[in-house]
C-alpha cells in the first residue's frame, strides 16, 4: 500500500507541475500576443505619420528645418554655431501624442524622437547644407540611436516639408549609399509638428559646460563637426 501510495503521490505531483508548467506557458504566450498587439498598434500609428502630407512653416525670408539625431544637446550645440542660423530650439517631434514630455519620450511609448527646430536664413544658408551637416556629425548606420543613446527616441529622421525637400534628402542618401556602400540609419519623415522641450534642456551644452555627458560625448561631437565644416562655422559664435 505504501508503494501505491507513493506512486499515486508522484503521479499527482507531476500532473500539477505539468498543469502549473502549461498554464504558465499559456500566461506567457497571451502576454505576448498582448505585447505584440501593442506593437501592432504603435506601428500602425507611426505609418499614419510617415506616409501623411508634410505641413510647410516656412515664410519667404525665414525657414525652419528639423532634424532628428541623437540626443538634442548635441544637435543643438553643432547648428547654432552655423552662419545664417538664427536660433535654434530643441525638442520632439515625429510622434503621435500631444504635449510629449522628456519623460513619456523617454519611455519610447510616443513615436517621438529627440528633434530641433532650426530657424535659418535660407540666402545665406542653404537646406542642402544644413542636410550635409547632418549626415556629416553622425554615425550613419547607427539605428535607433547616436553614440552611448539607445533607444526609438534618439532614432534619425529628417523632416521635410515639401517634395523638393524630400528629394534633397533622397538624393544625399543615394550618394552616400553609392559612394560609401553602407546602409543610411536616418528616414525621411513629413514634418507635422514641433513640440518644443522644457526650459533647462534649451543651450543645455552652453549652460552646462561641466556636464560630465558635455564634455564626454558632446563636446567630442562638436569638436569634429567644427574640423569638417570650418568653411561655415560662425566666428562669432
Amino acid at each position: 500500500m505504501i508503494k501505491i501510495n507513493n506512486l499515486k503521490l508522484l503521479f499527482y505531483r507531476s500532473f500539477f507541475f505539468t498543469f502549473i508548467f502549461m498554464k504558465n506557458k499559456a500566461i506567457i504566450l497571451i502576454l505576448v500576443l498582448i505585447t505584440s498587439c501593442s506593437k501592432a498598434q504603435v506601428s500602425e500609428k507611426q505609418k499614419l505619420i510617415i506616409n501623411s502630407d508634410p505641413i510647410l512653416v516656412n515664410t519667404e525670408d525665414v525657414h525652419r528645418a528639423y532634424f532628428a539625431s541623437g540626443c538634442f544637446w548635441c544637435v543643438e550645440a553643432i547648428y547654432e554655431s552655423i552662419i545664417g542660423v538664427n536660433e535654434v530650439v530643441s525638442g520632439y517631434s515625429g510622434g503621435f501624442t500631444s504635449n510629449p514630455t522628456y519623460e513619456v519620450v523617454n519611455t519610447q511609448t510616443t513615436g517621438h524622437s529627440e528633434t530641433i527646430e532650426v530657424i535659418y536664413n535660407p540666402k545665406i544658408i542653404t537646406f542642402s547644407q544644413l542636410v550635409e551637416v547632418y549626415f556629416g556629425t553622425q554615425n550613419i548606420e547607427q539605428i535607433n540611436g547616436q553614440g552611448p543613446d539607445t533607444g526609438t527616441q534618439y532614432r534619425s529622421i529628417i523632416f521635410y516639408q515639401n517634395q523638393e525637400q524630400k528629394k534633397v534628402i533622397d538624393e544625399k542618401i543615394k550618394e552616400i549609399k553609392d559612394s560609401f556602400k553602407i546602409n543610411v540609419a536616418a528616414k525621411p519623415y513629413p514634418f507635422l509638428k514641433f513640440w518644443k522641450a522644457e526650459k533647462y534642456h534649451q543651450d543645455f551644452k552652453r549652460n552646462n559646460k561641466n556636464n560630465r555627458y558635455i564634455i564626454n560625448v558632446s563636446d567630442p561631437r562638436f569638436k569634429r563637426f567644427k574640423y569638417k565644416f570650418s568653411e561655415i562655422i560662425d566666428q562669432n559664435q
